[in-house]
């Protein structure tokens, strides 16, 4: 049997300069940790070693075969696995499905150098259908092309560290992050030409995503549903990630909703 290990192993967000930072985890900054099981398609992914698995990225289950994440998260050659329905990682039990994935697909035009191009975004199929309960169940994205409006309040959630360089929480965390509209965050001060209208800017100095949130969704306020992923968390400042006007940036899901669907053939199976 393979062992989940607490100590976890170069999971990143990448930093908008470039190169993806390996570091090890971050947490959401200042986030709370989150009633159990209330995100129930929050998923982390792993990476076989050994034996054991360690935690690479967050994910999002869209589909009972598919588990969306960045296109960062894919360091190394090898199998990639995913438990799904997890709160606390020490406490690994019924309510938790460990599933090994089959197939990765990342965005044809994700640059690994320079995570501020864009496009980062990979859809891992799974080997087999995870078994849909109240602790795990899919969520749907955005209609095609939706842009949130400013100030919409979303979460992002993760199990990273509480601070630059600090530790690694086992309860899944989840903080509150205003949206940022592109207007605003690609002003020069902000994120500048960093940032691509194929993105999505959330949250502020106080509160923010960091390198062990990677791939995580941020769950937002939905059109047709209660709650729709609207991002998969790519990057923040190589400055720290709380820092001043350099909110979490985000691949925006709903510029991908057609090549999401040409991956899995067909629109994801989610429900509301």
């Amino acid at each position: 049997m393979l062992r989940l290990l607490s100590a976890l192993l170069l999971v990143a967000l990448a930093s908008a300069s470039g190169q993806p930072s390996f570091r090890p985890s971050i947490r959401v900054v200042n986030g709370t940790s989150a009633v159990p099981h209330s995100w129930p398609w929050q998923a982390m992914v792993l990476f076989e070693q050994d034996g054991a698995l360690y935690f690479i990225c967050g994910g999002t289950l869209i589909d009972p075969d598919w588990v969306m994440t960045a296109g960062h998260c894919f360091p190394y050659n090898g199998t990639y696995w995913v438990l799904l329905g997890g709160h606390n990682i020490t406490n690994i039990g019924g309510n938790q499905q460990i599933i090994p994935g089959e197939k990765i697909y990342v965005h044809p035009n994700y640059d690994d150098n320079n995570a501020s191009k864009g496009n980062d975004i990979a859809l891992l199929k799974l080997s087999t259908s995870a078994k849909l309960t109240d602790k795990v169940k899919p969520i749907c994205p955005p209609p095609r092309d939706y842009i949130l409006p400013h100030g919409t309040e979303c979460y992002i959630t993760g199990w990273g560290t509480t601070s630059t360089g600090g530790s690694i929480p086992d309860i899944l965390q989840q903080g509150l992050l205003p949206v940022v509209d592109y207007a605003h965050c690609s002003q020069p001060d902000w994120w500048g030409s960093s940032v691509k209208e194929t993105m999505v800017c959330a949250g502020g100095a106080n509160v923010a995503g960091c390198n062990g949130d990677s791939g995580g969704p941020l769950n937002c306020p939905g059109v047709k549903c209660e709650w729709e992923v609207n991002g998969v968390a790519s990057f923040v400042s190589i400055e720290g990630c709380d820092t001043l006007k350099k909110p979490t940036v985000f691949t925006r899901v709903s510029a991908y909703i057609d090549w999401i669907i040409g991956i899995i053939g067909g629109y994801p199976k989610c429900s509301c």
